[in-house]
Order: C-alpha cells, then sequence, then structure tokens
C-alpha cells in the first residue's frame, strides 16, 4: 500500500505534517510518501487570473504528485489559522480543484488536525470532513489531537499520550 501524507501547512516546522507522517507510518508495511505544499507555488486565486494566466503551474504539479505517486491512501493533517484553513493550502486546493474538482479521486482518507492548544484544530476539521465529498474525498476517520507539545515526543517522532496514540492506530487502521 502506498499513502501520501502532508500537512496542509507552510512552516518548516509544521506540526500537522509531523501528526500526518506520524500516523501514515502507522500503517502496517505501507510505503509513505510525504508531501510539502511549499513545493507548490501559486498565485493568489482569481477568476480573472484564471482566465489570464489558465492552470496555476504549482497547482497541476500538486494533483500531478497526488496522482503519480500512485497513491492508495492518503492522511493530511489540517493546520488552523483563525478558525479555519491556511491560506495558502486554501489556495493551492481552490487553484486545484479548478483543474480537476474530484482531487483526491475517491481513494481511502484519513483527516487529522492538531494545535498547540485544547481544541486540537476541531472547527478545520469539522470542515474539511464536510466538505470531502465534494472533492473526491473519502474520509474513513477522522482525528484532533489536541495540545500537540504535550502530546508528541520530537525525539522520538511519536505520540507519547497512549489514548491518542491508539485512537491514531484505529483511524489508520481504516485505509486498508
Amino acid at each position: 500500500m502506498k499513502v501520501i501524507a502532508f500537512g496542509a501547512s507552510t512552516s518548516s516546522t509544521s506540526i500537522n505534517k509531523a501528526l500526518a507522517t506520524y500516523a501514515a507510518n502507522l500503517v502496517e508495511g505501507a510505503e509513505v510518501v510525504v508531501l510539502d505544499i511549499n513545493n507548490y507555488q501559486v498565485p493568489m486565486f482569481s477568476e480573472d487570473l484564471e482566465k489570464e494566466i489558465g492552470q496555476a503551474e504549482g497547482a497541476q504539479g500538486f494533483l500531478n504528485d497526488l496522482a503519480e505517486a500512485e497513491a492508495d491512501a492518503f492522511v493530511i493533517s489540517f493546520a488552523e489559522h483563525n478558525g479555519h484553513y491556511p491560506a495558502a493550502y486554501k489556495n493551492l486546493f481552490d487553484w486545484a480543484t479548478r483543474i480537476d474538482r474530484e482531487v483526491f479521486k475517491n481513494k481511502p482518507a484519513v483527516y487529522l488536525a492538531t494545535s498547540p492548544g485544547p481544541g486540537g484544530a476541531q472547527n478545520v476539521l469539522a470542515a474539511a470532513v464536510g466538505s470531502a465529498p465534494y472533492f473526491g474525498g473519502n474520509v474513513k476517520a477522522s482525528v484532533s489531537v489536541p495540545s500537540f507539545y504535550d502530546n508528541f515526543n520530537f525525539e522520538t517522532s511519536a505520540v507519547s499520550n497512549d489514548e491518542i496514540a491508539a485512537e491514531l492506530k484505529q483511524a489508520v487502521a481504516q485505509l486498508a
């Protein structure tokens, strides 16, 4: 099984990328490909700009990497900025959906979210899960991880809270 993982964040120290990578590696025997959305530069979306330039190269690159990796499943962890998707991810996603609305091709996915605080980015996770069917998202499980720095050990790159670790393991088991 090939699993594509990424954090919907542009931070070089993204806790969401760390969480997505950790969770994807819980899938037994999986080959994990970790994407970095910083590799897909796109201008700010507008219909006027789309008419002028057509498809944004970065969005096409993102779609190509999702398709060319021949992924069997996705593990995506969403950062939350003021209760919503980070602008950079939302912009990339908007460009990508103008090229192919079915971005995730109905492949099984686990959606995650985390934050430094106790809310665990639940607002953005709910939005992502709720809108997934409109974009070819086939969400099998979703998990919000609160207080990331209290529940993740950076030395071992692993969740240190046994209850959360078990919940993540159960979630990714749904991908098989």
